[in-house]
């Protein structure tokens, strides 16, 4: 009861502050809202397929979730997570949007899930996805999902982030788009973010998901608006929109959705 109170809190504060193209005076967020958030979904009729065959799969599988801010059961259907955690197809299209417009080359999502996100951010067809999933179970079925679909550019790594992710970062020059999904906790949340901001320029991009799914997650959210690498963000109440470029002069945006 606390936690959805919370999340209509949340949800009703966002409401509230949100503004559209009208309400804004910077030119760089006035082309990100019109640009990259307002346009409709573009139509990606082979994964949507694949995520209609998740939503519908009964099948259940053993989930090691080293991410959760919850006690999840380990036994769960498929259709169960896909249901919960999967982005949704107009989110997706943000993200490849983004990823397109500032011309991403070396692409990591933390949290694979099923891989429909993943697939949505291949399309950036000339850059490297480099996904990272904790689960066992979820990455053998991401596996399947990318072989069905196709795709070249997506590298998967199994295990937990914690240990994966350091050693991967030391492989990169630098990162130029990042999603972050893996963990709904405030420290690694933020220790997750350290770690990318390193490797992140000023043309870089990070998008945090689920800024307002808990306390933690607003805080966590909180610090990295006023981390000293951060020069702008735009607040999209299901996620959060990170800028690195100094010329953007501390620019925080809420924006309708």
């Amino acid at each position: 009861m606390a936690s959805n109170f919370f999340r209509i809190k949340s949800f009703l504060s966002w409401w509230l502050e949100a503004v559209e193209e009208h309400s804004l005076h910077s030119p760089f967020f006035f082309d990100l809202y019109t640009k990259q958030i307002k346009p409709r979904p573009q139509q990606f009729t082979h994964i949507e397929r694949l995520r209609k065959k998740l939503l519908h799969d009964r099948r259940i599988i053993s989930v090691d979730d080293l991410g959760s801010d919850q006690k999840q059961k380990p036994q769960r259907k498929i259709s169960h997570i896909a249901g919960t955690t999967l982005s949704t197809a107009r989110f997706s299209n943000i993200y490849l949007r983004l990823a397109r417009s500032f011309d991403a080359k070396c692409i990591i999502e933390l949290g694979t899930a099923f891989g429909i996100n993943t697939l949505y951010l291949a399309e950036k067809q000339d850059a490297t996805v480099t996904t990272f999933e904790g689960s066992t179970a979820i990455a053998g079925i991401a596996e399947l999902t990318f072989e069905f679909a196709g795709n070249k550019n997506i590298h998967l790594i199994q295990g937990n982030i914690e240990k994966t992710l350091p050693g991967y970062l030391q492989t990169v020059r630098r990162v130029d788009f990042a999603f972050l999904d893996a963990n709904h906790r405030y420290d690694p949340t933020l220790r997750y973010f350290e770690w990318l901001a390193k490797k992140m320029h000023e043309k870089s991009v990070l998008v945090l998901d689920d800024i307002h799914h808990s306390r933690e997650m607003e805080s966590a959210w909180k610090v990295i608006k006023n981390h000293r690498l951060v020069y702008g963000t735009a607040d999209l109440y299901r996620c959060g929109i990170v800028f690195f470029d100094p010329s953007l002069n501390k620019q925080h945006v809420i924006l309708q959705v």
